[in-house]
């Protein structure tokens, strides 16, 4: 079993800047599995945001994503990262990072295809 734990989300205004981070616990291992980050505003699916290889060599955007926010991670502190800039309201939502323990290469894009999940990180982001 893994355990992820999100921080990093609050309250900002229209085009400023968020990291989030997402600590997982299973420290030896945490290297050899891909990784991602989803969202959800009230009313809607949960969408993919971006995902990670197992050495962050490869990594995968949603368009909304794409020249914003940077998914990045440090295997030797066990932790992923999404780096949000240029943050519009549109990315109002719960951030939820997630891992994929069956495909360590895969960038996959759908919530099924995640194992585990961590308990999200409101982002606000006001006009």
């Amino acid at each position: 079993q893994v355990q992820l734990v999100e921080s990093g989300g609050g309250l900002v205004q229209t085009g400023g800047s968020l990291r989030l981070s997402c600590v997982a616990s299973r420290r030896r291992t945490f290297g050899t599995y891909a990784m991602g980050w989803f969202r959800q505003a009230p009313g809607k699916e949960r969408e993919f945001v971006a995902a990670i290889n197992w050495n962050g060599g490869r990594t995968v955007y949603a368009d909304s994503a794409k020249d914003r926010f940077t998914i990045s991670r440090d295997n030797a502190k066990n932790t992923l990262y999404l780096q949000m800039n240029s943050l519009k309201p549109e990315d109002t939502a719960v951030y939820y990072c997630a891992v994929d323990l069956q495909s360590p290469s895969g960038l996959r894009l759908r919530t099924y295809e995640y194992d585990y999940w961590g308990q999200g990180t409101q982002v606000t982001v006001s006009s």
